[in-house]
């Protein structure tokens, strides 16, 4: 079980960080600063400590309730990524739109609803996938 909530916790990491680093701060710095709405001096390692909590909690989450469905790996990896991204867009955008300062409610909900999309896109697919793997190469074993 250690094991799979690893895979699983990696798989929501680092194409999570690496994304969120390059949208955030590279691809759409121009549109955040727009914004007006993140410090100038991002902390980088608690972006990276609430990342690397989430992804554990994620990480439980499917294999507790989608590793175990009898559909394919594709199939369950879009059904977590569905219920990921559902969730993580109710904190990370909807919670963020309405307590923070923003120059606009409507332009930030875009692209973090566009990030978290694309996000989830790849976690969800990419779990389901390297888990997979993983149970396949324990079954050759």
């Amino acid at each position: 079980m250690i094991k799979r909530i690893g895979i699983a916790a990696l798989a929501y990491l680092i194409p999570t960080f690496l994304l969120g680093f390059f949208w955030h701060l590279v691809f759409f710095k121009g549109y955040y600063d727009a914004l007006a709405m993140y410090r100038h001096d991002v902390i980088i390692p608690f972006g990276f400590l609430s990342m690397s909590i989430q992804a554990v909690l994620f990480a439980w989450t499917y294999d507790g309730v989608f590793a175990r469905r009898s559909s394919s790996a594709f199939a369950r990896g879009l059904r977590y990524a569905g219920f990921g991204a559902v969730l993580s867009w109710s904190f990370t955008s909807i919670a963020v739109a309405a307590k923070n300062v923003m120059t606009s409610v409507p332009a930030y909900l875009l692209i973090e609803t566009a990030f978290t999309a694309v996000q989830w896109l790849i976690v969800g697919p990419l779990t389901a996938l390297m888990l997979e793997r993983a149970r396949a190469r324990a079954s050759a074993a």
